[in-house]
């Protein structure tokens, strides 16, 4: 058996959860998160805790049971608790600010390049420090959006400079070596 697969998913009060065939549908305070699942898993919701069992001990049973169980687990946490990631813009002249619920990025371009959130995500930023903390329900869209943030301007290995996740190393290179004196 999985270990992570056999735990049962605690559902916190406040947190409504619907099962309709394979579609699981939570509603919490942060957002309802709606998730389809792959037929042969067994899900069933009981008082307040979800379990996930499989019907075999088959390969694709096996690596599906404990997958689920995580999906279902990070839609719980995500409609009570949320989720989050911090990214730091390092760099001269690089500066982020919020134009409405939009970000307007200053990254050494010729013009600066506005990021408006999908659906169910916000930005909090803090632009004395070039801060941005992504924060959202669903953790695939938090992790996807900082991703794409990122990308705008991704960390360079020679000064360091561009959009960094806060947890981030970057590992440094050093510049052209001094000419040789022969």
């Amino acid at each position: 058996m999985s270990r992570i697969g056999k735990k049962p998913i605690s559902i916190p009060a406040g947190i409504e959860c619907k099962l309709d065939g394979m579609t699981l549908k939570v509603k919490g305070p942060r957002g309802q998160l709606q998730g389809d699942f792959h037929p042969n898993m067994q899900i069933a919701i009981d008082n307040d805790l979800i379990t996930v069992k499989r019907p075999s001990d088959g390969r694709i049973d096996r690596s599906l049971h404990g997958l689920t169980r995580t999906l279902i687990s990070n839609m719980v946490i995500g409609v009570s608790q949320g989720f989050s990631k911090t990214l730091n813009i390092v760099g001269v002249g690089y500066k982020v600010d919020l134009k409405g619920k939009a970000l307007n990025l200053s990254l050494g371009y010729s013009h600066a390049v506005d990021y408006a959130p999908p659906e169910g995500i916000e930005f909090e930023v803090d632009s004395k420090k070039n801060v941005i903390v992504v924060r959202g329900a669903s953790k695939q869209a938090v992790g996807q959006v900082s991703a794409e943030i990122r990308k705008l301007r991704p960390p360079e290995p020679y000064k360091g400079k561009g959009v960094m996740y806060a947890n981030e190393k970057i590992r440094r290179k050093a510049g052209k070596a001094a000419a040789s004196k022969g």
